[in-house]
């Protein structure tokens, strides 16, 4: 692995902005649609927040669904995301990322509303539904407007800015939804639903505003390749085999976060609503802390190296949660579910900065949407098959098991990063690479390679 300063004199600037001067000059050299898009991720985040660590929760011991069929539901949010995603991004490239997030929101907003007043499984698989085609684009959308605006090096750490500042809102609605949802009175989570819907307002507001004139589609030209479309895209070992470690990641880490955490906290740990609430804040302050911290040792380093370390942190973390089942309904159960997430916390912030970055630098901005929307695939395969695997192991009381697949999955993890690390580009794997000289020469970076455009 190269040294900690391995990087930094091709990076230039960046170094100064992350070891000098930290926050402030990273906002200094940021565009200005680039903070429009930072400034209020918190707040927008904050509904999510109320209602992620709730949502099954609530399908289950509210509206008394039960727990095979609430993680069922839970996952056509993943599901209906996976189908619009290929359209989406395709969509991005065409018309435009700002478009498609509008109709987006839109559909996340009707689903909440319908969310917070659903008592029948049919009403409950409508709403999740269309809260599903906002993940669906929201994700390659989000990430287009912010390769657009963001060039170069500052881009991995910018997604890594954003992620903390999501997880500081979804962390910040998680103690207050903790401390407010009482699961004898309804009428709590039908507040908290309609908090969430309503917070969709704070970034419509910014695509139909400030960020209106943002274009992620660029027009064809005579130089452009043929359109070869997705099937040329995953022609690609370097895409195959990091859609492949997306996936099991998901699978393991964020497809339990809504599903088989809060469900094996409260059903095998025997947790209240509150410590699981205080957990995903743990989770967000370790992520707020370190973020900075870990963007400044990921400079110059191979992404595939990140992700190995993430692998072998996250299966210290279900380790530790799965020895909370030995004491349930104790002291000890609550500190070793809120270490749990804080350990979890810390492989994220080896995650989020590098995978998306990854997928931006394989790509071109004729199909960015595209390679967006096979990183969102991914991603939304992995929260499908995570919560249904959840449900039918924690419902049939295979508590040992769930933590052992949670393992086994950490270490896949650490092998599919192996492999993809033969097989990506050096550019696109975070090392500058440099250029020979003659003897004598100083030396110095090579200008980072375009791919052929796939599509």
């Amino acid at each position: 692995m190269p040294r900690p300063d391995a990087g930094w004199r091709d990076v230039g600037g960046l170094r100064e902005t992350l070891g000098m001067s930290g926050i402030a000059e990273f906002w200094r050299a940021l565009p200005t649609a680039g903070r429009w898009l930072l400034s209020t991720v918190a707040i927008s985040t904050f509904g999510r927040g109320l209602t992620l660590p709730f949502t099954i929760i609530y399908l289950h011991e509210v509206r008394g669904f039960d727990l095979g069929l609430s993680g069922a539901l839970m996952s056509l949010i993943a599901l209906t995301g996976l189908i619009v995603t290929g359209p989406g991004g395709t969509l991005i490239d065409r018309y435009g990322a700002r478009i498609v997030l509008l109709v987006g929101l839109t559909s996340m907003i009707a689903g909440c509303t319908l969310l917070a007043f659903s008592t029948d499984p049919a009403v409950a698989a409508v709403a999740l539904v269309l809260i599903g085609v906002n993940f669906g684009v929201s994700w390659p959308g989000i990430n287009a407007l912010i390769a657009t605006v963001v060039q170069g090096d500052l881009r991995q750490q910018y997604f890594g800015v954003n992620f903390a500042l999501v997880n500081l809102g979804i962390g910040v609605g998680g103690i207050v939804g903790g401390f407010f949802v009482d699961v004898q009175n309804p009428d709590t989570f039908v507040t908290i639903f309609l908090i969430d819907a309503a917070s969709s307002l704070i970034p419509m507001a910014l695509l139909l505003g400030p960020l209106r004139r943002i274009r992620t589609q660029t027009a064809p030209d005579g130089d452009d390749a043929p359109s070869g479309g997705y099937r040329e895209i995953l022609r690609q070992p370097a895409i195959r085999w990091l859609t492949l470690l997306t996936f099991v990641a998901v699978f393991i880490g964020y497809g339990q976060m809504e599903a088989g955490f809060p469900a094996f906290a409260r059903q095998v740990s025997g947790v209240s609503t509150q410590v699981i609430g205080f957990a995903f804040a743990v989770n967000t302050a370790v992520i707020v802390f370190l973020q900075f911290a870990v963007l400044k040792r990921l400079t110059g380093r191979r992404r595939t190296r990140a992700m190995q370390v993430m692998a072998a942190v996250w299966a210290g973390s279900w380790l530790v949660l799965g020895a909370t089942g030995l004491l349930p309904d104790s002291l000890a159960a609550a500190i070793g579910v809120l270490a749990f997430m804080g350990i979890f916390a810390f492989g994220e912030t080896l995650l989020q900065p590098t995978v998306p970055a990854m997928y931006n630098d394989l790509a071109t901005d004729r199909t960015r949407g595209r390679y967006n929307a096979v990183n969102s695939a991914a991603f939304q395969g992995g929260a499908i098959t995570g919560p249904v695997a959840a449900g039918l192991l924690l419902d049939a009381d295979l508590g040992g098991w769930y933590i052992a697949l949670m393992v086994a999955g950490c270490v896949g993890i650490g092998v599919l990063a192996a492999v993809l690390e033969r097989r990506i580009p050096a550019s696109a794997n975070g090392v500058t690479e440099v250029e020979p000289v003659e003897a004598g020469e100083p030396a110095r970076p090579a200008e980072r390679r375009k791919p052929a455009d796939p599509a």
